[in-house]
């Protein structure tokens, strides 16, 4: 038995999942009458996910910005490094929604048992700005309040840094627990082949094959999404902030954009991107050796896009037209989690919880959403993480740029 689970575990994550979908696919469409029988493995797997979202939330942001605001690490480089990630991350949400808004990739997609919902009552914008601020943390953590949640995981992290070497216990607590969280968010994923292999076989039973016109849709969203945030914000601060060669620049970024395509970790591309940054790019060490680690913690235009993308096709799935305001609401809350996501598998689908909550749609419907869109995610991850390599040294050439001496030349 200990053999056969070793063997197990010696097969990737990626392959075992497709595996469950393939098994899924067939069940459903050769014997859907069983699907019943297993349906509950589906719903388990659920109330896993549900479980992670709010620990991972809290835990991800808080020690983010304790290790960010470092005050060693940062100063005049570190602001403008916070401030350019924070432009690039806020500019690819709104392209990941604009894409899903013209394509339409969630309209008619089958997730499941979700039906359509209903919101009740909008709240107005003075209610929804006063309940970013938690009365009662506690009851917000119990209820998933993510709006709350981000406040208050946010003003922690900072109080953190400001205790200095008092808070330094608390802010390696943090760290300790996100590795923890890693671990058990791990465990769960062991179980994605079972979870997956039952979610599938309903919808495919339900549904049939037309179940994955959605997920096609979705992927060629994502490589849109990844173009357009490459074209429209990247290449405008190479060439007009940074001044320098976009053709030269990306000949020299390739090896880190292909790394980051095939590991789909902005972690596992930050050696290559430092060797890029010094060698290639000619960038002080300085500032390299300060960006681009702060980069690989928030640097996550791909994310971001993916989260604006994927949120407004939850919508669409759910039968949610989304308004102006909505539309606003998930802009911010999707720019928020994106800074924060913690470098585990999936974690923006994770990370999507917080965003459909803050406007009304139910943590069981958004595991649904999670759980179909989970088999196909590997390859949509991969293709994400190219932007944020792309991000990560973009910013870094700006802020060398800006911290360079007036009319000191610099070419790539």
């Amino acid at each position: 038995m200990k053999a056969l689970f070793r063997r197990w575990q010696g097969v990737p994550l990626w392959q075992r999942v497709v595996a469950g979908l393939v098994c899924g696919v067939l069940l459903g469409l050769l014997w859907p009458a069983a699907t019943p029988w297993i349906a509950f493995i589906g719903e388990l797997f659920v109330r896993l996910i549900r479980m992670l979202v709010v620990p991972i939330v809290f835990i991800s942001i808080a020690s983010g910005v304790t290790a960010l605001a470092d005050p060693r690490r940062l100063g005049a480089v570190g602001g403008r490094t916070v401030a350019l990630f924070a432009a690039t991350t806020a500019c690819a949400v709104t392209i990941g929604i604009v894409t899903a808004l013209i394509v339409q990739p969630g309209a008619g997609a089958a997730i499941g048992s979700a039906q359509a919902h209903v919101l009740g009552e909008p709240k107005s914008l003075h209610d929804q700005l006063m309940g970013i601020v938690p009365v009662n943390i506690v009851q917000s953590l119990a209820d998933g309040d993510m709006l709350a949640i981000i406040f208050f995981a946010m003003a922690f992290g900072f109080s953190v840094v400001l205790a200095g070497e008092e808070g330094q216990p608390v802010a390696r607590l943090l760290h300790s627990a996100g590795r923890v969280l890693f671990h058990l968010v791990g465990l769960v994923m062991e179980l994605t082949p079972f979870g997956v292999l039952a979610l599938i076989s309903v919808a495919v039973a339900q549904n049939g094959v037309a179940v994955f016109a959605n997920i096609g849709l979705l992927a060629l969203c994502v490589v849109i999404g990844v173009v357009a945030q490459i074209v429209l914000v990247h290449l405008p601060l190479i060439g007009l902030v940074a001044r320098l060669s976009v053709r030269g620049f990306f000949r020299a970024a390739l090896d880190a954009l292909v790394v980051a395509f095939s590991t789909a970790s902005s972690a596992a591309t930050l050696p290559v991107a430092l060797r890029i940054a010094l060698e290639d790019l000619k960038i002080d060490e300085g500032v390299a050796s300060t960006v681009l680690p702060i980069g690989a913690s928030i640097g996550k235009d791909g994310t971001a896009m993916y989260v604006g993308l994927l949120s407004i096709f939850s919508l669409q799935a759910l039968g949610i037209v989304p308004g102006p305001a909505m539309l606003a609401l998930v802009l911010l809350t999707g720019s928020l989690a994106a800074f924060g996501t913690a470098p585990i598998p999936s974690a923006s689908l994770f990370m999507l919880a917080a965003v459909l909550a803050s406007v009304g749609v139910a943590p069981e419907q958004t595991a649904l959403v999670v759980g179909f869109v989970l088999p196909f995610d590997r390859l949509l991850d991969m293709t994400r993480t190219v932007a944020s390599a792309s991000a990560n040294l973009t910013v870094t050439a700006t802020v060398a740029r800006l911290q360079a001496p007036a009319g000191e030349p610099r070419d790539a």
